[in-house]
């Protein structure tokens, strides 16, 4: 998981309605494993944002079920995953490096 605590950062609240049914089932759901509903929607966000990989399954698979988006065109995103991680392990960057690698891009070229 990031750790975003270094980062000086403004919050953002995200918030969405859905059937009361729904969010009662959520509730005792949360509550049967002991974790907070804020706590859950942040680790399910960071999971997703940071492409782990049981989250990037989960979502092929909805977007196969739903079809959003061809065939063509989810096969094309899993390949550019794996060449991503196949990149991060050749240069053996860390997340620390990754992100000194954008400030030095942001300081070079402030206008991308």
């Amino acid at each position: 998981m990031t750790d975003f605590s270094k980062r000086r950062r403004a919050k953002k609240k995200i918030s969405f309605e859905d059937f009361a049914e729904q969010h009662a089932s959520l509730k005792i759901r949360l509550n049967y494993d002991g974790v907070k509903q804020g706590e859950f929607f942040r680790a399910i966000l960071d999971a997703y944002v940071n492409k782990n990989e049981h989250i990037l399954n989960f979502i092929e698979e909805y977007k196969k079920e739903k079809q959003i988006h061809s065939d063509e065109k989810r096969a094309k995103s899993r390949k550019l995953v794996q060449k991503g991680k196949e990149v991060t392990t050749k240069f053996a960057l860390n997340e620390d490096e990754i992100e000194s690698i954008f400030d030095l891009i942001a300081e070079e070229h402030p206008d991308l």
